[in-house]
């Protein structure tokens, strides 16, 4: 998690701020549940082909640790298949909805700025967690 502090000019160029990132956060969800699809496919054509393969060799399936190491903090996989790209996959299209979700309930949240009216003079001070605002500090200048 990335924590930053962001100046905004007025209520209208923070919102407008989360909407382009609402925008983003929809857009790259979008890719992600394509690729999603395409790789859910494929992982199921080979789960029927390893099934009719290991039946006709008379071979039970087994689960497969093996290729997957562990250094520190990184999960290593080597010669991954179909079902590790599906998992790796669906991980960040729940990240990608939870962010979504978020920054969603951030905007309704600050609907309520518009009300303000004048705020010449008063700058938005916003401390940001993965970009979605957490704090707001009125600074008068």
């Amino acid at each position: 998690m990335v924590v930053e502090i962001k100046e905004y000019a007025s209520a209208e160029e923070l919102a407008e701020t989360l909407e382009k990132q609402i925008a983003d956060t929809k857009s790259t969800l979008g890719e992600y549940l394509r690729r999603l699809d395409d790789i859910r496919s494929l992982a199921e054509k080979s789960k029927k082909i390893r099934e009719v393969v290991m039946k006709l060799a008379g071979k039970k399936e087994f689960a497969e640790s093996l290729g997957e190491i562990t250094v520190g903090a990184l999960s290593i996989v080597l010669d991954a298949n179909p079902f590790h790209e599906l998992t790796a996959i669906e991980q960040v299209v729940r990240s990608y909805q939870e962010r979504l979700l978020v920054l969603q309930k951030a905007r309704e949240a600050l609907k309520w700025l518009d009300q303000l009216g004048d705020t010449e003079g008063l700058k938005y001070v916003v401390v940001e967690n993965d970009g979605v605002p957490q704090r707001i500090l009125f600074k008068i200048t």
